[in-house]
């Protein structure tokens, strides 16, 4: 009788499933923790963000205390064509995000200080689940924009000037 192996390096496969990303977020806002949290889609919702149909731009998201839940709004998830008119969804809808318990509480103890709001950040998949990844951030002024502007320029020219040299 032959013994079964197993690998301990798991095989991932190639999947060709979009990551989108708030990169506006980012900028706008200093992002000081984040959440995994899965999101509840229907099943036109799954295959448009497969399709990457999908901008978080204007999205924020609500945290209740009474009773626990966390609600992203303004995401856009466009609609699925092949479903045919009857079977769509509201692109702009709100959507329920899963979290557990003490996550969401705490995220809404944090969200009442003043200037802290909840952020969508990126949307990918895990296992076949989709994802969204949130954050706790707070706005940046103009100022701290410009700096990071700047920041981000003088860390360009190193790497070029380094490139050069070789």
């Amino acid at each position: 009788m032959a013994a079964r192996t197993k690998s301990s390096a798991k095989s991932k496969k190639a999947t060709n499933e979009p990551t989108i990303e708030n990169r506006k977020a980012r900028h706008q806002y200093f992002i000081d923790e984040t959440l995994e949290c899965g999101i509840k889609l229907l099943g036109t919702e799954i295959k448009s963000v497969r399709a990457g149909k999908v901008s978080l731009a204007e999205g924020y998201v609500k945290a209740e205390e009474n009773p626990p839940s966390l609600t992203v709004y303004g995401i856009h998830i466009g609609e699925y064509p092949p479903a045919g008119q009857h079977r769509q969804h509201k692109p702009t809808q709100p959507r329920r995000l899963l979290a557990h318990r003490r996550e969401i509480l705490k995220l809404a103890t944090k969200t009442q200080a003043k200037g802290v709001t909840l952020v969508p950040l990126k949307v990918y998949f895990v296992r076949g689940k989709a994802k969204i990844l949130i954050g706790v951030a707070r706005g940046k002024q103009k100022h701290d924009k410009r700096q990071d502007i700047a920041k981000r320029d003088a860390q360009r020219d190193m790497e070029r000037a380094m490139s050069r040299r070789r």
